[in-house]
């Protein structure tokens, strides 16, 4: 059991008050007991409770407040798992949390549901947000009145966000060149691409696109972009456009998925069999949701990228903890995920 200051005092020959002093810095204590003090406190482990003295003295508890366009996107799902698991740890110190989970990519709604959560009470808050000029200008008001926020799953690195916690995006399209580059067969080049993606005003999309392309380059990999397609994240919205991509394009003979819309175009592609052969298609997606595990078992996708989104959650509100309970207590950099590459074998892994 560690030990108490009432038990440092009774060691050290000192009144209770005097050790909380020494302890916490507030000096008026004689050089040689401060260091009797401070040895005692050292041989036996002791640590201050600071997040209960700091809290203890705040007068209103900590609310943090949670944004994600993650309405009909399951990916979110353990994102939130996330963000709860760690309000229950912190739970005792006053934490709690508004979550506001939405629909789309408008920068009209982003900004008005970021406003609620301020009206709700929120004092923090954690972004997967827009990486548009409207967007970030709103929330750097925000942060200069004194709100700190953190950016997760995707960046908005123009704003005065204390730091980003997701996946390198650029990186996991990089890696997905790079696999694909070393599954293909002779026969299979050049790739002609069908490319779609979540909303164009999502930074880690875009950023998935472009390390995909400059990757399939950088490996000397032949390919032409037949389309990029916005799906905004669902799979009804995409069907009819991805249809339609794939009868007009029956050279097509890759697909790249840069969010979370696997099932719709998946669901297209099979319905244009009369055109296009799914077997001889290679498809390269993200994340690890039910229906991606279930297509990649059918052999239809090849691989996908994975990117820890419980941890993404978890970690945030533990940052926004850390930094209200000291301002200098912030990451120095960038919180990254691991780039996760699962195959059928390997799917049922914990990121």
């Amino acid at each position: 059991m560690a030990i108490t200051i009432k038990e440092i005092a009774e060691q050290a020959g000192v009144s209770r008050g005097t050790v909380d002093r020494v302890l916490h810095n507030r000096g008026g204590v004689k050089p040689e007991i401060e260091a009797r003090i401070k040895r005692i406190a050292e041989q036996n482990s002791f640590r201050i409770n600071k997040a209960g003295r700091i809290l203890a003295g705040r007068k209103q508890p900590l609310v943090v407040g949670c944004l994600m366009p993650g309405v009909g996107n399951l990916f979110f799902d353990d994102v939130i798992s996330g963000y709860t698991s760690a309000q229950k740890e912190l739970a005792d110190y006053g934490v709690s949390l508004k979550i506001k989970n939405i629909r789309g990519f408008s920068p009209e709604r982003h900004i008005e549901a970021i406003q609620e959560l301020l009206d709700e009470g929120c004092r923090a808050l954690c972004l997967s947000t827009l990486d548009v000029p409207e967007v970030c200008r709103f929330i750097d008001g925000i942060i200069e009145k004194g709100i700190p926020v953190i950016a997760v799953n995707t960046d908005i690195p123009e704003t005065k966000r204390i730091c980003y916690i997701g996946s390198d995006y650029y990186k996991a399209g990089k890696t997905a060149a790079q696999l694909l580059s070393k599954i293909l067969r002779p026969g299979e080049l050049p790739l002609k691409i069908a490319v779609f993606t979540g909303s164009l005003n999502i930074k880690g999309h875009n950023e998935r696109i472009t390390g995909f392309e400059e990757g399939l380059s950088a490996y000397h990999v032949e390919h032409s972009i037949i389309n990029i397609t916005e799906g905004f994240d669902n799979d009804e919205y995409v069907f009819l456009p991805a249809l339609a991509i794939f009868e007009k394009h029956p050279e097509i003979n890759c697909i790249y998925i840069a969010a979370s819309c696997v099932a719709g175009v998946c669901t297209a592609l099979k319905q244009s069999v009369m055109k296009l052969q799914p077997e001889r298609i290679r498809i390269v997606v993200f994340d690890d949701l039910p229906e991606t595990k279930r297509l990649i078992r059918e052999g239809l996708i090849d691989f996908t990228i994975c990117q820890s989104p419980f941890q993404q959650g978890y970690q945030a509100i533990h940052a926004l903890f850390n930094y209200a309970l000291d301002k200098r207590d912030i990451p120095a950099n960038n919180i990254l995920m691991n780039t996760i590459i699962k195959i059928a074998e390997n799917l049922d892994d914990k990121d």
